[in-house]
């Protein structure tokens, strides 16, 4: 019954698909895009929320994950997921509360399957990544691809391999501190317009940005 109603909620969206960048052969469901987000077919998004000017490739299954803004995400990319008891004497979904594709509960005893993923702003997660539930992913960092990251991701790290290590920053510490105190994501269109010209140069963008905020 309720994978009939999520395909329902998708057929009667579809109209409104053709006026945002939301393919008409993704799944969503119970999720928050921003009108400027673009989100690629093949792509399954549930209980999810993904902010300005930030993207996802296609085929791609993203549950439970708060997406921040200015974010690449690659295609074939596995992003939270629900949880299993360690603990327990069964790892196995028939011993808690939840309902599952066995439809069968020996018991419903008391356990949080989800846990929520956060993906900062301006991160890249390159192609056929996997993102452990809960896991969080500062601003400015990079997933090689192929990664699987199962601890949180410091901000402007680049992680890769399997499974995922730090393997440097993408700058030294004096320039990503400045880079998180600018917060240029937070711009607005047309302050972002003005200074764009000056995204291929760090240190000028600072300097225009500590410049704009001294006046």
């Amino acid at each position: 019954m309720r994978r009939l109603i999520v395909a329902l909620k998708n057929v009667l969206s579809l109209p409104l698909r053709l006026f945002n960048k939301v393919s008409l052969f993704a799944i969503i469901q119970s999720s928050k895009i921003d009108k400027s987000a673009a989100i690629s077919s093949g792509t399954k998004f549930y209980r999810s929320s993904i902010d300005k000017y930030s993207y996802i490739g296609r085929n791609n299954f993203i549950i439970d994950t708060q997406i921040g803004k200015f974010c690449c995400i690659g295609p074939g990319c596995n992003i939270g997921g629900t949880g299993h008891p360690l603990n327990w004497v069964s790892t196995s979904s028939v011993f808690h509360k939840w309902d599952n594709i066995l439809k069968k509960n020996f018991s419903r005893h008391e356990y949080d399957i989800f846990s929520e993923t956060t993906i900062g702003n301006d991160v890249w997660i390159a192609t056929n990544s996997m993102i452990k539930a809960g896991v969080k992913i500062s601003d400015g960092a990079v997933i090689g691809m192929g990664s699987v990251v199962t601890k949180d991701v410091g901000p402007y790290e680049i992680w890769a391999g399997n499974p995922a290590r730090c393997i440097k920053k993408r700058f030294d510490d004096e320039t990503i501190e400045n880079l998180r105190s600018v917060n240029w994501w937070n711009l607005d269109d047309s302050e972002l317009q003005k200074i764009a010209c000056y995204f291929n140069d760090i240190d000028c963008l600072i300097e225009e940005l500590e410049r704009a905020k001294n006046k």
